[in-house]
């Protein structure tokens, strides 16, 4: 069996930017050992499957190194990438177990819209020692969502300067953890660390920002902000907060094409 693999930097317009995704488009879904295999062999933050459906849409899974992941956001960005230059679609809707449907639509400027349910944190009533040890610099503030532990901080500097210890940040799986502050040219940054999910840091975290930017948006009396995730390849997100939704904005190039031989 032959299929074609997609190499995608995503919230990026530069090559070598941003967080880089593998994108495979199936005609049936494969075993979930295969597609956990491909996802090693790969050794991207994530690879997305996406397959369609009778109705026109695309169920979608994500797959780290590791694990199946619930929801990528970057991953997601990939596929609408490659499928409407596939098809030479302007709409995606996407089908995915945990968060439901996925509408992605492109740009007359050739970025991407995302529009994915809101999953703003909460106050943390118990905030592990761990957390708090693992981190170099204690937050100000412990939030926390079905995904991830939020660390605030006053700073950006803080958020630069800080350092983890991935062994103590492991033991809070299946929660990972992203510290944030607001920025000097951007209305927020963050970093995102998920140890035990797929490597120490990941570059940018699509999924992440449907609970930074409503607490952002919150905090800063506004609904429209722009997002940066400070890691060593950098990323730049849109973020547009309604009711019930969070609208995601990025760009999006290609890396490689290739052929898998199974």
């Amino acid at each position: 069996m032959q299929l074609t693999i997609h190499q995608i930097d995503a919230f990026t317009n530069e090559l070598f930017k941003g967080n880089y995704a593998a994108v495979i488009d199936l005609d049936t879904w494969l075993d979930d050992e295969l597609m956990l295999k491909i996802g090693a062999e790969n050794n991207v933050s994530e690879t997305a499957f996406t397959c369609r459906q009778a109705d026109g849409s695309y169920a979608i899974r994500w797959f780290s190194p590791l694990m199946e992941i619930d929801f990528c956001g970057h991953a997601t960005l990939a596929a609408a990438f490659v499928l409407c230059e596939q098809h030479d679609l302007s709409q995606i809707r996407f089908q995915a177990a945990a968060v439901g449907e996925l509408i992605i639509n492109k740009n007359n400027d050739g970025s991407f819209a995302m529009t994915f349910p809101k999953q703003a944190p909460i106050e943390a009533e118990n905030i592990p020692v761990e957390l708090l040890n693992g981190l170099s610099i204690q937050p100000c503030k412990v939030l926390k969502s079905k995904q991830a532990y939020f660390a605030v901080y006053k700073s950006e500097q803080d958020i630069i300067n800080l350092k983890t210890d991935s062994k103590l940040l492991k033991t809070l799986f299946p929660l990972d953890v992203v510290a944030t502050a607001p920025g000097t040219e951007y209305d927020f940054i963050s970093r995102y660390f998920w140890p035990a999910s797929g490597g120490d840091e990941d570059f940018v975290t699509g999924s992440i920002h449907t609970g930074l930017a409503p607490y952002w948006a919150h905090v800063q009396g506004k609904t429209s902000l722009n997002a940066y995730q400070a890691s060593s390849r950098g990323g730049n997100i849109y973020c547009e907060v309604a009711d019930n939704t969070v609208t995601l904005t990025g760009h999006a190039v290609r890396y490689m094409q290739g052929t898998l031989y199974l």
